[in-house]
């Protein structure tokens, strides 16, 4: 493959007008490819269909009428389902609706107007909060900081996880910063999981402030693509050990592994946290979803029956995820202008393109017909300081619709590198 940097001018310009007549070919065709966010496709929702077998006898294995008032904190079945899933007690699970991001955008709530447990004083009541936002990260974490008013402070991302010496050394010497958040295991977008060593260093960490929290979203927990998954350490049984038991928060959710319309999503940390969650939650709600939590329990059984069930899912995604990584190395392989990270699980692709190129690339695929999440979207505020990082969401279209896009969006990386080389 030619490398870009070392073409003549005249190559270059050559190339730029061959690539602008693939571009003007591919607008012509009028597509309408829709690649922004992390969906699962139609054949990943039909794998689910069998949750509705079972819709007799709503009353959960303690007596509780699931179709009644109460179980506040979930049924008893479905705490011990994802206890079982996470290695954790009971005492440690709140089960909640079908949005584990809805629970972590009321953890901050309730940090903001009450505070959580162990907290001196609300948020709200300080002059300044800040957090860690590891990027590329997750748009919707960022959107709930920004919200709040919550002064964002990125950190880069390295192929263990965040930079703890950055990480370490800001927590440790500001009182202001309150937390960090994390997707720990195949992390949105980069693919990456958390490496022991940061696992360990999150947990044992000092930090300025008493009641600094650590938002782990674990999404894809279950999202292997391989038969050989990526490990995660247990951060909440590793800040026991390192003597700070209260500052994980951890998050997961059936959202892709049922329907993401109709999951049960759940919020686990130590006892104490969710005892003092209980209290809070008791006056907003009576209870969640607990039938949909009932059939679910009945629909994936116990951790080797889920197992079975995402060996389903990677089927269907892998070929997805391997046809983008091949059109990725055969379009832009050795030619100096792109990067990406080759995920074993989850639901994204994080391309490198150029620096100063990502806004050009996805806006010359706009104008083709595919839609990509807008380039500064995985950074706070919206602004990735090299403009160069793409979220790639391989998961929803059609392989053939697929092929197509990333076609196109490897005609359009080349083209933004090659007229800012000129």
């Amino acid at each position: 493959m030619e490398a870009c940097m070392s073409m003549s001018s005249s190559r270059l310009s050559e190339r730029i007008q061959e690539l602008w007549k693939k571009y003007e070919e591919y607008k012509k065709q009028g597509l309408k490819l829709d690649m922004s966010r992390g969906k699962p496709g139609s054949d990943q929702l039909e794998l689910s269909m069998g949750l509705f077998d079972n819709v007799k006898n709503l009353i959960s294995e303690d007596g509780l009428d699931c179709r009644n008032y109460g179980g506040l904190d979930g049924i008893v079945e479905a705490k011990k389902l994802f206890a079982a899933l996470f290695n954790l007690s009971v005492d440690q699970i709140f089960v909640g609706g079908n949005s584990s991001l809805n629970l972590e955008y009321d953890l901050i709530t309730k940090a903001f107007l009450f505070g959580l447990n162990g907290f001196r004083q609300p948020w709200s009541k300080l002059d300044k909060v800040r957090f860690l936002c590891p990027s590329p990260g997750y748009d919707r974490h960022f959107a709930i900081t920004q919200q709040f008013g919550i002064e964002m402070i990125t950190i880069p991302m390295t192929d263990e996880g965040p930079d703890m010496d950055m990480v370490e050394e800001l927590a440790a010497k500001d009182p202001a910063i309150k937390g960090i958040w994390c997707i720990p295991m195949y992390s949105n977008p980069t693919g990456i999981t958390y490496s022991d060593r940061v696992v360990r260093r999150l947990a044992a960490m000092q930090t300025a402030a008493e009641d600094f929290i650590i938002m782990w979203d674990n999404a894809y927990a279950f999202h292997h693509l391989y038969d050989t998954p990526d490990t995660l350490l247990d951060l909440i049984s590793e800040c026991r050990k390192a003597g700070h038991p209260h500052r994980t928060y951890m998050f997961a959710s059936t959202s892709k592994v049922t329907f993401p319309g109709a999951g049960v999503a759940i919020v686990a940390s130590s006892p104490e946290n969710i005892a003092h969650l209980k209290k809070q939650i008791a006056i907003q709600t009576i209870g969640y979803n607990k039938i949909n939590q009932l059939l679910h329990v009945r629909f994936l059984k116990d951790p080797e029956h889920l197992k079975e069930h995402m060996k389903k899912h990677a089927e269907i995604l892998r070929p997805k995820f391997e046809t983008v990584l091949d059109i990725l190395e055969k379009n832009l392989g050795g030619k100096g202008i792109a990067s990406w990270h080759k995920p074993r699980g989850g639901y994204f692709i994080s391309l490198n393109v150029m620096k100063g190129c990502a806004r050009r690339v996805v806006e010359l695929a706009k104008e083709a017909g595919v839609t990509f999440t807008p380039a500064g979207a995985t950074f706070p505020y919206g602004k990735d300081p090299d403009d160069s990082n793409i979220r790639i969401a391989p998961t929803y279209p059609p392989l053939h619709e697929l092929k197509t896009a990333i076609e196109i969006l490897c005609v359009c990386v080349e083209l933004a590198a090659l007229e800012k080389m000129i």
